[in-house]
């Protein structure tokens, strides 16, 4: 019979070439079986394409069939994501795999419209994906998200209203618009509690969490009361705006969760009738972040009028016009974060041998 070892050294030669790196370091090789020469994994599924995901597939399937005794492969993609929260933060939330804040130092770097295109691009690759809004001052996911229904009253608490694929959740949904929210830090951290525990989320592999600016009250108690898998940080290339979103990182640190990778939201501006590219908010500041903090550039979006646009009508880009770059990029760093989140949930949980 094989042993885990050579089945494993076999799976290392099977590189993904998106990333560069084999599948078993990339953390994609789950629930690994081997008995009475039949291999079973688990392959997950990064990228909404189904031909790359089979044709990655087959690469497996090759693999394992050349190692002596191998008499049987079964190979399933799946997009199921293992749990390994971690940070200062205690309590899980039922059914959710991993909860994943997006965060900026400071506003009007298009957070929230990263946040809705990076939920609708994992909810493409199959994922079960929740989207939290808590930025309580200026909660715009129901706007980019196309939400025309109010949450209602389920058996153990509030049902999320589902768009595009996506469960999702706002302070939003509990406020006139004429309203403004003037509210002190311990209703604030209520607030959040509430919506992240009073709702019925079901069983998902992601919950982002997309915060307010700035490293206040919600941040603090997100980190202290949330297991969470690690944070995604948005900025753009401007120098100040870097400067700010480090200090995101600092307190992400500080609260001993990990950060998963930088998006650099408009990153340049290209003109639809020359192709040429104008840097409007300068250039580098989220790759000397990443470089700096030792964490991986999942993106670099350009400032695009249809992404405006889309987000403004209520169905974000991915959807509205995958073909556009920003579309693409958009794609692009969700499978990089699926990655990021495989890997580290794979160093945190070895592989098992378990026999039929």
């Amino acid at each position: 019979m094989p042993t885990q070892e050579q089945v494993q050294d076999a799976l290392r030669e099977v590189i993904d070439p998106a990333f560069g790196k084999d599948i078993v370091s990339l953390g994609l090789v789950q629930a690994l079986k081997i008995a009475d020469g039949r291999v079973a994994l688990d392959l997950q599924i990064v990228r909404s394409s189904a031909d790359a995901n089979n044709n990655l597939k087959q690469q497996v399937e090759r693999a394992l069939k050349g190692v002596a005794g191998v008499e049987a492969v079964e190979v399933r993609l799946t997009p199921h994501a293992r749990s390994a929260g971690t940070g200062s933060g205690q309590g899980e939330l039922p059914g959710v795999a991993n909860v994943i804040p997006i965060a900026s130092g400071k506003g009007g770097v298009g957070k929230s419209t990263v946040s809705a295109n990076l939920a609708v691009a994992l909810a493409q690759t199959g994922a079960r994906v929740g989207l939290l809004d808590a930025d309580v001052y200026g909660p715009s996911i129901p706007m980019i998200m196309g939400a025309t229904e109010a949450p209602q009253r389920g058996g153990r608490g509030i049902m999320p209203v589902i768009c595009h694929g996506v469960k999702i959740i706002s302070t939003g949904f509990f406020t006139k618009p004429d309203q403004a929210v003037v509210w002190r830090g311990p209703m604030l951290s209520k607030m959040l509690t509430d919506l992240a525990r009073q709702v019925e989320w079901g069983e998902l592999d992601y919950l982002l969490v997309d915060l307010p600016p700035g490293t206040g009250d919600v941040q603090l108690t997100l980190c202290q009361q949330v297991a969470l898998t690690g944070a995604v940080i948005v900025t753009t290339p401007q120098p100040v705006a870097a400067a700010i979103a480090e200090k995101s990182i600092i307190m992400f640190e500080q609260l001993k969760t990990p950060i998963l990778g930088i998006i650099e939201n408009m990153a340049y501006f290209e003109s639809r009738k020359t192709g040429e590219r104008e840097l409007i908010f300068g250039a580098g500041g989220a790759a000397t972040l990443a470089h700096k903090w030792k964490t991986p550039l999942l993106a670099q979006i350009p400032l695009a009028t249809t992404v405006r646009e889309t987000s403004d009508g209520g169905t974000p880009i991915v959807l509205a016009d995958p073909d556009a770059p920003a579309a693409k990029a958009f794609v692009e760093a969700a499978a990089k974060l699926v990655v990021e989140v495989a890997m580290k949930n794979a160093n945190a949980e070895k592989p098992v041998e378990i026999n039929f």
